[in-house]
């Protein structure tokens, strides 16, 4: 059993999305704040670590010929072909370096938003013995929100932590987290709101920040 039942589920915080030479800022669709989301982030898992909650990295990479990429992505994100992003095996598809994701760590590739779909992620929670996911990463209104919505389908409780999360506008991310919020889809809190991913009561939430 977990640590409380609990796991941190950290989506797709890989250098494509997350690192100003990565593939989404060469396409002029970087994420605003996402070097401190992934700050943040990287304060969440090192209390997780500390605290021996599971931690569970998220990767959207795609095989050599991005046949599994699908005709929907492809019409999504043209360009990212072009110049080979998020590719399986390369610096792009990787986790950024801050937040020590390595060898020995929880890691599920996925090719869908949502992290779920065609994954080994639920046998893994479910092997882990999580009843209720912590979440954050990127982007917030598209792969976390789809993550997100489909827990609450699989009956996980979960709990965002929005200062740990960015997106292309400060707006999506807003709009997103406003979404998840208001149809209680999720908790929502904040690493600079005082929530510790080993110690805080996910049942009563923590404060909001957006």
């Amino acid at each position: 059993m977990t640590a409380e039942g609990r796991a941190l589920l950290v989506v797709d915080m890989q250098n494509g999305f997350c690192h100003p030479e990565g593939s989404f800022a060469r396409m002029d669709m970087g994420l605003e704040d996402a070097d401190a989301a992934v700050r943040n982030a990287a304060v969440a898992v090192g209390q997780a670590r500390s605290a021996g909650v599971p931690v569970v990295f998220t990767r959207h990479q795609y095989r050599p010929g991005r046949a599994d990429e699908g005709r929907s992505l492809v019409r999504n994100s043209p360009a990212l072909a072009g110049i080979e992003g998020l590719a399986a095996g390369s610096w792009d598809a990787d986790v950024v370096s801050e937040l020590g994701c390595g060898p020995g760590d929880l890691v599920v590739d996925k090719v869908r938003f949502d992290a779920f779909q065609w994954t080994s992620l639920e046998p893994l929670l479910r092997g882990l013995g999580a009843a209720e996911l912590i979440v954050c990463g990127v982007i917030t209104n598209i792969c976390v929100e789809t993550t997100v919505r489909s827990a609450f389908m699989r009956d996980y409780p979960a709990t965002v932590l929005a200062d740990c999360c960015a997106a292309k506008t400060r707006r999506l991310h807003e709009l997103s987290i406003e979404v998840l919020s208001s149809y209680q889809l999720a908790e929502i809190a904040s690493i600079a709101g005082g929530f510790d991913v080993g110690t805080s009561d996910l049942a009563r939430g923590a404060p909001v920040a957006t």
